[in-house]
């Protein structure tokens, strides 16, 4: 019997990166998007979310072995040694799409509904961030492939931290109240740094 065609993505005119960064040094050197939550690796459940919502994934990582087995492009960091900016800066440059979603490679708990309602307020801007406990959440955030020039230029002239960049490409920043009417305890904003995380978060070693 043959099977009826694929579900449209949901978000076609963005890209899924998620962004994997250096060396795990607090976890043993394991790579963090290994870890597992309900026996599966956080990379496979994150790859295979961005796979129904966006029209394409890929994976940002100097070390692609780790992740080369998750059927995703994997992409080392064009400007590297400069963290997170360097991660964003990578996505933005491979995405072939209007609009890049960064997630932390760590981030056990991403799902469609938090995406999907930050998804809503791009209209107008050139990312969308949310401010949670005083902190930036650029790796769970939209940004616009508009941003690659400007961002390239802060990565060339120096060290910027990622908020320097949100404030440099006029970010829409959601206030912690907003986001709770969606996700409450900002659960999509958990990861695991650190062996102490990951017990926490109730992941496991493989």
């Amino acid at each position: 019997m043959q099977q009826g065609p694929a579900p449209p993505t949901l978000l076609a005119d963005c890209t899924g990166a998620l962004v994997a960064g250096g060396h795990a040094s607090r976890l043993h050197g394991l790579a963090k998007g290994l870890l597992q939550i309900e026996g599966e690796p956080i990379v496979a459940r994150s790859l295979r979310l961005f796979r129904q919502l966006f029209s394409t994934a890929l994976v940002v990582a100097n070390d692609s072995a780790p992740y080369a087995a998750f059927g995703a492009p994997v992409v080392p960091d064009v400007i590297g040694g400069k963290g997170a900016p360097s991660g964003l800066h990578t996505a933005l440059t491979a995405a072939r799409t209007e609009w890049v979603f960064t997630a932390a490679c760590d981030m056990p708990f991403l799902a469609p509904e938090p995406i999907m309602w930050l998804a809503t307020r791009r209209e107008g801007v050139r990312a969308v961030v949310v401010l949670w406990h005083g902190q930036l959440e650029p790796l769970h955030a939209f940004w616009s492939r508009a941003c690659l020039p400007l961002v390239e230029r802060m990565l060339r002239e120096g060290n910027p931290s990622m908020w320097m960049i949100a404030i440099a490409v006029g970010a829409k920043l959601v206030l912690e109240e907003e986001w709770r009417l969606v996700d409450p305890d900002g659960r999509a904003f958990a990861n695991a740094n650190t062996p102490e995380d990951a017990a926490r978060l109730g992941l496991k070693f493989p």
